[in-house]
């Protein structure tokens, strides 16, 4: 291990994005004229209609039969946009935490040090920072609560740290220890609030230097042996876990997404190869210094490390001690989620967001069906993985990423994955996040954040990425929500119809295409949705994580919030508003359907919030838990 501190020029990341961080690291290609557009076209009223070549009507959903159908999907009334520093949620319901960063696993831990923000040892027995995607378990009884930890916010973390940045082996240790996945059982309590088990036996932290198997075509592959690991076989640790998913047989799915922010290179000069380049790999780090204390992450002596992460990562939380293993089958890039469905023969489908301007969707297809009680081991290893191609007729298709397709083996295309999409003419998407599948019928939503290159630069393959069918708009600040139905109602095949579900936009600002669809109001309007899921009742949440300045192009839209859309109709309501500077992220139910578990990630980011605990208090992401006060289904 070396314990010197690599001298390198880096990049000031304190107050950057993970997708400014990566501009600045990785910058995406220069437009030519070719890729330039005319920005004036924002300006045309009839935008949309142009661009596509057929009648708004068509192309967004209609919202024309509210009123029936509004009164059986919502029964709550909307609320407006704050900038409060706490939750706020409709009239007749209540929340409270859960569990927040820090918050011990275990007896004789102790509480997070707000001073220092801890230690590796304290940190390993807490739990994680920055929670993203949850899934609730429930064994014998017991209700499990397994929570991605994506990312830690440098401020708290090291507060007393030159730039926020390790200077030690325990802070690369703390650090490494805020990641990966929090596995709690919670339960509630006579007043009917849930809270950590400490000591229950089903508690584990997964951190990024917990051992997992490599699984699947990458598996072995020169690509993936490094000199910790001349096999190839095993990789030390997960982390920037996103979003998350849950198979049929009760094993919960975790996505490694911006997982190339924490490499470095201790040689300013050197040449980094296409693909490094096209999955943003570059010289320095998001400012978490790994690379100083643990060389692995270090590119220059170790440039295989890298092809090793930004997977989909499968664990069962029921049992502490089960392997957890990484699917290369399902492709590498930047996992949002993972959104699992079955076909009607019961084959396994995975639909997946690369979640990077001008990247793609995808989707894998087992080979074999799932059967209740048979080995599931290959049903997440073999198979067919696809890229989505659009068409401007509303017509769509899963193209296959196969060695005849791509030229490329099987385990090149899971290891390079983004490479093999380029290749088949995949459609490059607006930032595809979360995922959702409709309960009750064969569709499926994926939310398109934003992207502030489309139709100005191509991605960072060089694809171009021209505004026209599911993402319209250049420039687009405020991102969309696109559908798509299979053929034949069955989510095997290859075929699909699409439509968009919403375009986000700001009408109080706007009076064009930045206004948004006819479904976007002033009551309503948000910008870059993200966490998508459905629940029982078909009804589709929408969480943000956008801009909160509340000026300018995002005037009168608050804090990031938490919406709810009715399939059928397209209207939208405002369910919920999070505190300052935070993510609205995250969600699962408990079993009775009485409580709503949903994620504040990074309240006070920028240093403006002191979310949950208030004043004298550093804020903290945490998990918090929404009932109504009549004790009700929500």
């Amino acid at each position: 291990m070396n314990t010197t501190i690599i001298q390198r020029e880096t990049i000031p990341t304190q107050n950057l994005s993970f997708d400014e961080f990566d501009e600045t690291n990785t910058p995406h290609p220069q437009p030519t004229n070719f890729d330039n557009v005319v920005e004036a076209a924002l300006s045309r009223r009839d935008f949309l209609g142009g661009v596509i070549g057929f009648g708004l009507a068509n192309f967004i959903m209609t919202t024309s039969a509210y009123a029936k159908d509004s009164q059986n999907i919502f029964n709550f009334k909307a609320v407006p946009t704050n900038t409060f520093d706490t939750i706020t949620l409709p009239e007749g319901f209540e929340w409270h935490v859960v569990a927040k960063w820090g918050d011990p696993l275990w007896s004789g831990t102790p509480q997070l040090d707000e001073q220092t923000g801890g230690t590796a040892k304290s940190q390993s027995k807490a739990f994680g920072d920055n929670n993203d995607g949850m899934s609730l378990f429930k064994q014998n009884g017991k209700h499990l609560l397994v929570v991605n930890n994506e990312y830690i916010n440098k401020r708290y973390l090291f507060p007393t740290q030159k730039k926020h940045r390790p200077q030690s082996e325990d802070d690369v240790l703390k650090s490494k220890a805020a990641h990966g996945l929090s596995i709690a059982q919670i339960q509630q309590n006579d007043q009917g609030q849930w809270a950590i088990v400490k000591d229950s036996p089903l508690n584990r932290r997964v951190t990024a230097d917990t051992p997992m198997e490599i699984t699947g075509p990458a598996a072995g592959h020169e690509l993936m042996q490094t000199a910790h690991d001349p096999a190839g076989l095993e990789a030390l640790g997960t982390f920037n876990n996103c979003g998350n998913g849950q198979t049929p047989w009760g094993t919960y799915l975790t996505c490694e997404e911006n997982f190339n922010g924490y490499f470095s290179s201790s040689d300013p000069n050197l040449t980094l190869s296409p693909a490094q380049k096209r999955y943003g790999i570059g010289h320095n780090d998001y400012g978490y210094n790994w690379a100083s204390f643990d060389e692995r992450f270090d590119i220059a002596k170790h440039p295989n490390e890298p092809n090793r992460f930004g997977y989909v990562v499968e664990y069962d939380p029921r049992n502490p001690n089960a392997p957890i293993k990484k699917r290369t089958k399902l492709g590498r890039f930047k996992h949002e989620n993972a959104e699992v469905v079955l076909a009607k023969n019961g084959r396994v489908i995975v639909y997946m967001g690369d979640d990077e301007r001008g990247e793609f969707l995808y989707k894998f297809v087992s080979r074999d069906a799932y059967e209740e009680g048979a080995s599931t081991e290959k049903l997440l290893t073999k198979g067919t993985l696809y890229a989505a191609k659009f068409y401007q007729d509303l017509r769509g298709a899963w193209l296959p990423l196969t060695p005849e397709t791509t030229g490329m083996s099987e385990a090149e295309i899971c290891i390079h994955t983004r490479l093999a999409a380029s290749k088949v003419g995949a459609t490059t998407m607006d930032r595809p996040e979360w995922v959702a599948a409709h309960p009750e019928k064969p569709e499926v939503y994926c939310a398109l954040t934003n992207n502030k290159y489309r139709a100005i630069k191509p991605n960072k393959g060089g694809d171009k990425t021209p505004a026209k069918g599911p993402n319209p708009r250049a420039k687009n600040i405020y991102g969309q929500i696109v559908k798509w139905t299979p053929d034949k109602d069955d989510h095997l095949e290859t075929g699909f119809q699409w439509k968009l579900f919403a375009l986000a936009g700001n009408p109080e600002a706007h009076q064009d295409a930045r206004a948004g669809s006819d479904n976007i109001n002033a009551a309503n309007m948000f910008n870059s949705p993200d966490g998508l899921f459905f629940d029982t009742k078909g009804r589709l949440w929408i969480q943000t994580d956008g801009k909160y300045s509340n000026k300018g192009d995002f005037a009168g839209m608050g804090n990031n919030q938490m919406l709810v859309g009715n399939p059928s109709t397209g209207e939208i309501r405002r369910f919920m508003v999070g505190p300052k500077e935070c993510e609205i992220t995250g969600s699962c139910w408990s079993p009775d359907k009485k409580t709503l578990f949903i994620g504040i990630q990074h309240p006070g980011e920028r240093g403006g919030s002191h979310f949950p605990l208030g004043e004298d208090h550093i804020p903290r992401s945490c998990v918090i838990a929404i009932n109504r006060k009549d004790g009700g289904e929500i």
